[in-house]
Order: structure tokens, then C-alpha cells, then sequence
């Protein structure tokens, strides 16, 4: 069967529903267009997808120092359990097992918390019981350890608690179980990394993103993530599938972008890692295109350290002249912009943008991922050089596909004016907002000379994605999409306006335990705008929270009036971000975008608990299997949709667990 007739079939019967279990869906996504390629390109995809599988551990180890151990030992239990597999204990056992693979770890991937067991000590000490020396010396650990360490950090609530801590007036690492840092007080850290930088440096390196800050014998050291330091033995498996990917790249350009992070992972010096990301955002030729490291801080609550991360991806053609239109009126937008002059770019650089198809998802990208992506994060580079920006459509319609008919909108949505106005541009309006966001909104503005990059601290991840969505909701309402051929109609931005305070202020509260504060950045902003927004608006009436039936609805009665709010948030957080003031980021972020209504949150979780929806998704990737012929040459690539979401993980571990158990 050819690639092309494999691919129609899959398309014909395609199921996006893999799983559900706890409050996640798991999805697959299709990968449209991939039999469109051309050999040597399908070939590259495979050898970068194989670079992305082979960092998997890393993030494990990242997200805690006992991840690793946790998962190896449960998923030997799992595959080795020969009793009654619809018993309580097992069942609860294995969603737990399940919620470990979506988050990387023992936390929730977007709360933070730490995962409750509903199955019995007694029952993990029966099934551990079981186990070989040949199996304890496999997953290398001993049974003693286990007992004595591992127990206290799944059965003990107060042990590591939260993966993630950004509570006002704590010493964040303290209260943080993330392993960015060992016996290392917040103060020490802040110290250690402001007496590297210097605010006269036009080109200042991003201190600390691959690296683990660490105290020995009372001194402060940095252990680098790269070959020969910490995490060698799986980047160098990277290191080795990259170096294929360099034979078969599509041009020069792409070439010397990947030998640039070759380079940069045998160093880990981080000048070299700007110079990669200087070819990166130049490289805007290609077809296909990866992202491939340490690169977003948002698991770090000082935000400074990396999680590991890869996406594969190539160009959407069509959909991206989108994009294409947007990046080539970077600099009508940055002069049209509400914010003050002075934290206006001159003259926007280096602005590109395309729509994409994912290919493989890896690290920090899987099972869950982002919609949408802006890089390089380096504020000069995206300056001096610009940046590149991505959508990625094949995951949004996934989501939209896999949504459709679940009673969502009818139980949330006031009225049929707005469920028409959401059926008809909900979907093509969410993606324009993505593009938005991070084609423009992320590398629109300026920090004022000698302004730190990290001067917003723990509040910095919320204020930027506050920040990039405000811009792409403000131009959103603008009559220019309309001249750029972006919305088929002045009433479409109405659409993406109603559910994004819908979201912000009511229904994004699903995705949090009752009684529990807001933690996640991207929550937190989308919070802080709603409700910022919402207390100027509701003064004139031009946003209602409106009750029945006893029920709370979200009713914009002047959307003209909430896009001027909107305006009014953008300028003062463009100000904060530009002149690094840390007080308003803090008294802004606490005000608005932590605590939650009580009342109203019971409210939303006893609606939407009736739809029976998850409010959480993630992703299988499909199987790429490469055909080579008889002299050992590729010739096509397969792509198999088959797998489900319990035999990938455990394929994921077989075939790429390359670090210690310990480390």
C-alpha cells in the first residue's frame, strides 16, 4: 500500500479520542500533506523526530529528582501485575501511572500539585514485593530505597507538595519540588545570577538556562546540562540523530543551524546557543523546521532555568499566507499600537510567521503542547534580529474536531446570538488570535535602555503572555483585519472576545481544585485581563455577569467599549514590562489573576462536571517506521496512527530511556 492511500485511509477513519482517565482526553492529531514531501525531506523529519524522542528523561529528571524513579518502577509493576486489573487498587494504580506520562512527573503538568493515590500502600507493597533482583536491578533500584524514599514522596502530602510555587512572600525554591536547584535558597540564587549580569551589555546571554544551581560545600556551582555534564549520556543520543539530520538538511542555511546546537550541546556554552538562535530565526526558507532544547522557564519559579523541549514540524502552505500577511505589517501594527511611544520599536526586525503541521511532539511539548510558539525568548536578539512565530493547525483542529457536540457551548454560552457568532468564527478567529499573539504580541515593544529582562521575576512569565494576548485581542476588533483580508466580517472579533472572558472568568476554573489559587502563568494571565477588564466595563455595563436559572453567564453588551479597556491594559502592561516595575507587576498579578471566587467556582464545577468533558488534553504522536531498500538507502517513511496511549509510553521507555535513574 502506498504512503498516499495509507494516508487517505487513516483520514477516512480516523479517530481523534485515544483515552480519557482522572480529568484528561487524550487525542491524536493527523499529519496532513506529510505524503506531499519529498524523499530527503521525509528522511529529515525521521532523523529530528528521533533527536526529539531521545531528550524524553530529560524533563522527567527536571520536573523532579524522584520522577524517574517513580515512573520506572511503576511502569515495571504495571507491565509484570498479574492479578485482578479491575480491582480499585489496580485501576486507581494505573491512572495514576497514566497521569505520571501526561505530566512528565508526579505533578499536575498544569496545577503544580502533586498527585493523590487512591490505591493502598499495603497493595504497592505487595506488588514490589514481587519483583526479581534481576527487575530491581534493571530499573536500578533497590527495595530499601523505595520503602524509605520513595513512599514518604507519593504517600506523604507534605513531601514535595507542589512542582511549582509562586506564592507572594515564600522562598520559592524552598517551596518548589522542581529540580532546577539543590540546597539553594531563592536569595542565594537572585544573588548568585545578578552579580553575572551587566546591564551595559547589548547582548546579554540568558544566565542559568542550562544549568542546575547547586551548593557544595557552601559554595554555588553551575552543573551544565550537555555532553560530558549533566544529562550527557541522552543528549548525546540528540547529538547523534542531529548529526544525521545535517546530511540530509534542506539547504545551508538549515544545516549550519543544526551544527550550531550540535556545537552548543558539546559546550553548553550559551553565547553559542544565541548564535543558533540567531541562524534559527534566519532560516526562513525551509520546509521543515524543528525546535530542539532548553528553552521556556515557566517550570523555573525564578524563570530563569529551561525545560527541555523538541516539536517537529513542517510548513502549511496555504494557511500561512495568513501569517505572511500578518509578519509583513509588523510595523503598522507596532506604530498602531495603545502604548506609549517610547516603548515602541522604531523599526520591527526579523519578523516572520508561518502556520504549520506538527510532526512530532517531545519534552515539554507532549503529551500536552502549546497552539501556538514565538522564539528566540532572548529579548535583544528578537530586537536586533527578530523572531519566528508558528501556529500549529493540525493540533487546533484536533481540539476543534474532538470538541464538537460535547454541550459545552450550550451550557456556558448566554445566548444563540453568541453561540452563532462562536459556530461561525470561533474556529478561524482562535487561530488568528494565535498568530497574533505570537507573531506580533510577543516581539512587539521595547525594554528601555539598561532595563533588565528579568527584572518582573516570578511575575515575568504572566505579564509577557498577558502582554502578547492583549495585543492580539486588541487588534483582533480592528477594521485593518478586515483590509488584510484576516476576517470575513466586522462581527467575527466578537466571537474570539465572548469566549476569551468566558474562559478568563468562568470556565477556565474547571482546571482547578476547588479552594485552590491560580498558579499556571497562562491562567493567570487570562484571568488578570478578564477581570481587570470586567471591573472598568462593569461601572458602564459593557460587560454583565449575569444570572439564570441560578446559573452565572458572561453577556458583553458593547464590544467597542471592551476593546478601549483592553487598549487601556495593553498600555500599562507594555509600560511594566518596558521600564521593569516590579511593584505593579506584583500588586497586578495579586489583585487579578490569583485568587478565585468561591461561589462562582463551585457554580462552574458542578455545570461542567454534568457534560462529563475532561478539561485537560493531550496527545499520542503517530509512528514514523522508514523504508530503506536493499542497499540500506531510505527510500519513504510511514506514518502508523495505530498506537494507543498506554503502548506508546511504554514503547517511549523501551526504546528512549537514556539517563540514570538516579541522578
Amino acid at each position: 500500500m502506498s504512503l498516499m492511500s495509507c494516508q487517505k485511509e487513516n483520514t477516512q477513519t480516523f479517530n481523534y479520542v485515544v483515552d480519557e482517565f482522572a480529568d484528561m482526553q487524550i487525542l491524536r492529531y493527523q499529519v496532513p500533506n506529510i505524503e506531499s514531501l519529498s524523499t530527503k525531506q521525509k528522511e529529515l523529519i525521521y532523523y529530528l523526530s528521533e533527536a526529539a524522542l531521545h531528550g524524553r528523561d530529560i524533563l522527567y529528571d527536571q520536573n523532579g529528582t524522584y520522577n524517574l524513579s517513580i515512573r520506572r518502577l511503576f511502569e515495571t509493576l504495571y507491565e509484570n501485575f498479574d492479578g485482578d486489573k479491575e480491582s480499585k487498587d489496580f485501576v486507581a494504580f494505573e491512572t495514576y501511572l497514566k497521569r505520571v506520562w501526561v505530566s512528565n512527573g508526579i505533578h499536575h503538568h498544569y496545577a503544580g500539585d502533586k498527585f493523590i493515590p487512591n490505591f493502598s500502600k499495603n497493595f504497592l507493597e505487595t506488588e514490589i514485593n514481587k519483583l526479581t533482583a534481576d527487575e530491581w536491578k534493571k530499573i536500578e533500584l533497590t527495595k530499601e530505597y523505595v520503602v524509605e524514599t520513595i513512599f514518604p514522596v507519593i504517600f506523604d502530602p507534605q513531601v514535595a507538595p507542589k512542582r511549582i510555587v509562586q506564592d507572594s512572600g515564600v522562598d520559592l525554591l524552598a517551596a518548589s519540588s522542581c529540580n532546577y536547584y539543590s540546597g539553594v535558597t531563592q536569595a542565594e540564587a537572585e544573588a548568585f545570577y545578578a552579580t553575572k549580569k551587566n546591564n551595559s551589555d547589548s547582548c546579554p546571554i540568558l544566565y542559568g538556562l542550562n544549568s542546575k544551581l547547586v551548593k557544595e560545600n557552601k559554595n554555588l556551582k553551575e552543573v551544565t546540562y550537555k555532553i560530558d555534564g549533566l544529562y550527557s549520556s541522552a543528549i548525546e543520543k540528540i547529538v547523534y540523530w542531529l548529526q544525521k539530520a545535517a546530511t540530509v538538511a534542506e539547504n545551508d542555511a538549515q544545516k549550519s543551524v543544526i551544527k550550531e546546537l550540535i556545537d552548543f550541546y558539546h559546550t553548553g556554552d550559551l553565547k553559542t546557543f544565541d548564535n543558533y538562535s540567531i541562524l534559527w530565526v534566519k532560516d526562513t526558507a525551509s520546509h521543515i523546521d524543528f525546535v530542539n532544547g532548553f528553552i521556556e522557564t515557566y517550570g523555573d519559579p525564578l524563570g530563569l532555568k529551561a525545560s527541555w523541549e523538541s516539536i517537529v514540524n513542517f510548513k502549511n502552505t496555504e494557511a500561512t499566507k495568513r501569517t505572511e500577511i500578518i509578519s509583513s505589517n509588523a510595523q503598522w501594527f507596532e506604530d498602531n499600537s495603545p502604548i506609549e511611544n517610547r516603548f515602541k520599536k522604531e523599526e520591527v526586525k526579523g519578523i516572520s510567521a508561518k502556520v504549520i503541521n506538527v510532526a512530532m511532539l517531545a519534552g515539554d511539548c507532549y503529551p500536552t503542547t502549546p497552539i501556538g510558539i514565538n522564539l528566540p525568548n532572548s529579548n535583544w536578539i528578537r530586537a536586533v534580529h527578530g523572531s519566528k512565530s508558528v501556529t500549529i493547525e493540525n493540533i487546533t483542529s484536533a481540539y476543534d474536531k474532538a470538541a464538537q457536540g460535547n454541550g459545552f457551548t450550550e451550557e456556558f454560552v448566554w445566548s444563540e446570538a453568541e453561540i452563532n457568532l462562536i459556530n461561525q468564527y470561533g474556529f478561524v478567529t482562535d487561530n488568528l488570535h494565535t498568530d497574533l499573539h505570537e507573531c506580533l504580541g510577543h516581539g512587539s515593544g521595547k525594554l528601555l535602555k539598561g532595563v533588565d529582562a528579568d527584572a518582573l521575576k516570578a511575575y515575568g512569565a504572566t505579564i509577557e503572555e498577558t502582554r502578547a494576548d492583549l495585543f492580539g485581542l486588541y487588534f483582533m476588533a480592528d477594521e485593518k483585519m478586515i483590509e488584510l483580508g484576516l476576517l470575513p466580517s466586522k462581527e467575527a472579533y466578537k466571537a474570539q472576545y465572548y469566549k476569551y472572558f468566558m474562559n478568563g472568568l468562568m470556565t477556565q476554573l474547571v482546571r482547578i481544585e476547588l479552594g485552590k489559587n491560580i498558579e499556571e502563568s497562562h491562567m493567570r494571565n487570562r484571568q488578570l485581563i478578564t477581570r481587570w477588564v470586567f471591573e472598568k466595563a462593569k461601572k458602564d455595563n459593557s460587560i454583565e455577569l449575569k444570572q439564570r436559572n441560578g446559573k452565572t453567564f458572561v453577556v458583553i453588551n458593547n464590544y467597542e467599549k471592551t476593546r478601549q479597556y483592553i487598549g487601556e491594559l495593553l498600555a500599562e502592561i507594555q509600560r511594566i514590562k518596558s521600564t521593569g516595575d516590579y511593584k505593579a507587576a506584583h500588586d497586578l498579578v495579586e489583585n487579578y489573576a490569583v485568587k478565585i471566587d468561591l461561589e462562582l467556582h463551585k457554580q462552574v464545577l458542578e455545570r461542567y462536571k454534568k457534560l462529563n468533558i475532561a478539561p485537560y488534553k493531550g496527545f499520542v504522536n503517530p509512528i514514523y517506521r522508514p523504508i530503506f531498500d536493499e542497499n540500506g538507502k531510505f527510500i519513504d517513511l510511514k506514518i502508523d496512527y495505530s498506537e494507543n496511549y498506554v503502548e506508546q509510553h511504554l514503547r517511549y521507555s523501551k526504546d528512549y530511556s537514556n539517563l540514570p535513574t538516579i541522578n
